[in-house]
């Protein structure tokens, strides 16, 4: 029996108005014509403070500070990302981020020619010792990495990292700029956000205030402060610039086929531009005189009949 038989008659009848409903509606319509107009008026009123209430409660119980609009550059249409924010967030990320969160999607191979040349890369993995094996004796051994290794992980499992965090596990960043609502604009107040707690606001010891965090106590401390690190092409490092390379970084983490998939986008349209423009000229100047030719048929000499 296929789906559309099974299904079909059982979305008709329940789409499609029955007597009963029928039935109700009247009803209703009745019993409001009955009642006197002052109590449809307290109605109305009591209906409309009750939406009113509702829309307060939820405003009021909202306690997280909503991140401002922030122009990134990489989002445009016909952008891409800045690869000198790149390298620099790469190295907020490894000099800082590195301690407790984990890129668990990302390898070395892919940093090559985005952050990084080939040769860097190489030496960025062969100063990693990773875990091996087992060799041909059956033992687990260290070697340096290779471009094929993801980042090493902070931590060897779950149960250690909350352990060592109290209680709290730091996530993974490979996908944070997608997995948060207003993607860049939360990672980026999240890391400039930390304040002190305001009055009649008493935050349990390990916590900190943050008012773009749900709740506002974070678990993680300030990661960032002014003069941290030195960049290697010069640029002043203070938190706003490092928050807004590593925000880069970790969006392009998110999504590091985005410059591809823009030029594919871009090259696609093109060509079916070009495409209806030829095929609009067709029609118009070769195709539409074909179309509205008129053939008439006339009998040759030989053909006519011949009268007596």
């Amino acid at each position: 029996v296929s789906t559309q038989s099974t299904w079909g008659p059982f979305l008709i009848g329940l789409l499609s108005p029955s007597p009963i409903m029928s039935w109700a509606l009247q009803t209703s319509k009745g019993l409001r014509s009955l009642l006197p107009q002052s109590f449809k008026s307290w109605i109305g009123i009591g209906v409309g403070a009750g939406v009113a209430g509702a829309a307060s409660t939820v405003a009021f119980a909202n306690d997280v500070l909503e991140p401002p609009f922030y122009d990134w550059s990489h989002l445009g249409r016909f952008t891409s990302y800045d690869t000198a924010s790149l390298r620099r967030g790469f190295e907020v990320y490894r000099q800082v981020c590195s301690s407790c969160h984990s890129l668990e999607y990302i390898a070395y191979r892919n940093l090559v020619g985005v952050t990084h040349t080939e040769e860097q890369t190489k030496a960025l993995a062969a100063s990693v010792q990773v875990k091996d094996g087992p060799n041909d004796e059956g033992e687990m051994f260290e070697r340096p990495g290779r471009l094929s290794d993801k980042l090493p992980r902070p931590y060897p499992n779950e149960e250690f990292a909350r352990f060592v965090n109290n209680g709290a596990l730091p996530p993974d960043l490979s996908l944070m700029t997608k997995a948060r609502v207003r993607h860049e604009d939360y990672v980026f107040s999240i890391l400039t956000g930390y304040k002190d707690a305001p009055a009649g606001v008493q935050l349990r010891s390990g916590l900190y205030y943050n008012p773009y965090f749900p709740g506002g106590a974070i678990g993680m401390p300030p990661p960032l402060n002014d003069g941290q690190l030195e960049y290697e092409d010069g640029t002043v490092a203070t938190v706003s610039q490092m928050a807004k390379d590593v925000t880069s970084f970790m969006s392009w983490c998110a999504e590091p086929e985005a410059d591809e998939r823009k030029l594919m986008g871009a090259k696609t349209v093109s060509a079916l531009m070009l495409t209806a423009g030829l095929m609009a000229y067709y029609k118009r100047f070769k195709w539409n005189t074909l179309k509205n030719r008129r053939v008439s048929w006339v009998n040759s000499p030989k053909d006519r009949p011949r009268h007596s």
